[in-house]
């Protein structure tokens, strides 16, 4: 039942890690993919030294490597083989909720490396996941995002209220459809909180993203 936890940063990568704990699976690596410049994650524009953090407060250790998106898959069977031998994994936790590609994808690429994949909030209703998940203490905060939304939401805790806005925008409540991507700063099973600097933005690929840097 040993599990690695694909581990974006976020709040459906943390939230999922918790929930498959609750399933009697047990954490042993977390994997995270960078860009090609190994500077910041390749999904949320997260830099290492901050997902670091996030591993130390959990007391786990987490795996990297650098991949564009033309060999991401072929890299992350790679490596998810190596993972898989040095950890003694069974399963490959995931944080989709209800994009069938994705979970086609999830499962093509985890049997590949002989893991069974877990996809603990598959099929949940996107706003309660995400109420549940401020309900159970994770705070999470908005670190990239669309320009639909704009800058200004960089650095925005997920709560009540900002659900509310968001959905009247026309923006999911989970930033399920790409809209946004968070990072979680303390949940009940971190050893410490996690205190980060925004220092400004950077705009890539019609999105704004958040400079991030650790509080010393």
């Amino acid at each position: 039942m040993n599990f690695l936890c694909s581990w974006s940063g976020g709040k459906d990568s943390c939230y999922a890690f918790y929930k498959a704990i609750q399933l009697n699976y047990r954490p042993t690596v977390l994997l995270n993919v960078m860009n090609e410049y190994g500077d910041r994650s390749r999904s949320h524009g997260i830099p290492k030294e901050v997902l670091e953090a996030q591993a130390k407060a959990l007391e786990l250790p987490i795996h990297f490597f650098n991949s564009t998106w033309e060999a991401y898959e072929a890299n992350y069977i790679k490596n998810l083989k190596q993972l898989s031998q040095t950890f003694s994994l069974s399963h490959a936790v995931f944080g989709d909720i209800d994009i069938d590609s994705h979970r086609i994808w999830e499962e093509k690429v985890s049997h590949a490396a002989n893991l069974e994949a877990v996809l603990p909030l598959w099929q949940g209703n996107r706003r309660q996941l995400v109420l549940d998940m401020i309900e159970v203490g994770l705070e999470a905060v908005i670190v990239s995002c669309n320009q639909q939304m704009g800058p200004a939401f960089l650095g925005k805790t997920i709560n009540g209220a900002l659900i509310e806005t968001l959905e009247a925008m026309g923006v999911d409540a989970c930033g399920e459809n790409g809209e946004f991507h968070t990072l979680v700063v303390n949940a009940p099973f971190f050893k410490n909180r996690i205190d980060i600097a925004i220092e400004g933005a950077s705009v890539s690929s019609n999105y704004n993203f958040a400079n991030l840097t650790l509080k010393v």
